[in-house]
């Protein structure tokens, strides 16, 4: 569903690092104005302001989108606190801009300078540990949640179970799902398998009020064995993009064996990009942020941008988790 569709008033504006990713404003701009123009979302860019109105005229958008103007830069190497120190980036500005303006926060920059900075702006909800991003991938069945996907790279037992309660409030509430199935991933399916960090997070996940399958394998990921993958973000990441390149090398070569129609291989692969999903939804915050992937190009840019809209717009999508529900392992 478009960020528009709907036609119940004024949507909230979705604020864009347009220096953030690879190619800064060169794609953010137009990405920004693809959203505006094609899903009517009321995109604002913040970040160096001669930069960003030099794009805007290039694609004939001068005027269209408002510009907050952000004396620095965050590096993609930076992350961490050398992140949030910089406090005229157009990370911080536009962090602090959307909250001040109840809106959502949209960046390709680097993932940790992202988290770090969205939770100085926006705060933790309520008894929320860690962060965590959650991307929904195309599944044989539907579609499964993975989390964290690259929030937290190191989270103790108890974050990871935490994990579970916030993937399964977004499966329930932004994709519809009634009553979601979480797996831990590990090396095996039964029971005591896996690392400690797994190991301990098991013996928490019986006690929390989630649909509990079990421990789930790699190649349970895409095969709608679960609603909810959950895992720590040094993991997920590398699983999300070794998704991302097997089905590339996959349907690469299922073309050169023309086995399937390209055109039809093109569609599968199309699923799997930044340009469909758009992005990670960053859970566990008092706001709405989008990380896009650094590489964007402005039709993944503009897909995140719509995606923040959709998702600030939901009722509820986050849960406010309590410290107590998710205590400590013995």
């Amino acid at each position: 569903m478009d960020a528009a569709a709907d036609g119940g008033g004024a949507l909230r504006p979705v604020v864009l690092d347009a220096m953030g990713g690879d190619h800064g404003p060169a794609v953010t701009v137009p990405g920004a104005l693809a959203a505006h123009r094609e899903h009517g979302v009321p995109v604002v860019l913040a970040g160096r302001a001669d930069e960003v109105e030099h794009e805007l005229r290039r694609h004939g958008g001068a005027g269209e989108v408002e510009v907050l103007h952000a004396d620095e830069v965050v590096p993609m190497a930076e992350r961490g606190a050398g992140a949030a120190a910089r406090r005229k980036s157009s990370l911080m500005i536009g962090c602090e801009a959307a909250r001040r303006r109840g809106g959502s926060f949209v960046s390709a920059g680097s993932t940790g300078a992202v988290v770090t900075c969205a939770v100085r702006a926006f705060a933790r909800r309520e008894g929320v540990l860690r962060p965590a991003l959650a991307v929904a991938l195309p599944t044989v069945t539907g579609s499964t949640v993975l989390v964290d996907a690259g929030g937290t790279s190191d989270p103790t037992p108890e974050m990871l179970a935490q994990f579970a309660l916030l993937g399964t409030a977004y499966a329930r509430n932004v994709l519809g799902v009634r009553d979601p199935s979480v797996g831990l991933l590990s090396i095996g399916a039964e029971p005591g398998k896996g690392n400690r960090l797994a190991r301990g997070a098991a013996r928490l996940l019986p006690d929390l009020p989630v649909r509990l399958h079990g421990n789930v394998e790699g190649h349970d990921v895409l095969a709608g064995t679960v609603d909810v993958v959950v895992t720590d973000g040094f993991t997920g990441n590398v699983v999300l993009k070794n998704i991302e390149g097997c089905v590339r090398s996959t349907l690469d070569m299922v073309a050169r064996a023309g086995i399937a129609p390209p055109a039809r291989l093109a569609e599968v692969a199309r699923l799997y990009t930044a340009d469909t999903h758009g992005g990670a939804a960053l859970l566990g915050l008092t706001g709405t942020v989008v990380v896009a992937h650094g590489s964007s190009g402005p039709t993944a840019i503009a897909r995140a941008c719509a995606v923040a809209a959709e998702l600030g717009e939901a009722d509820e999508p986050l849960p406010v988790v309590g410290r107590a529900s998710v205590g400590p392992v013995a």
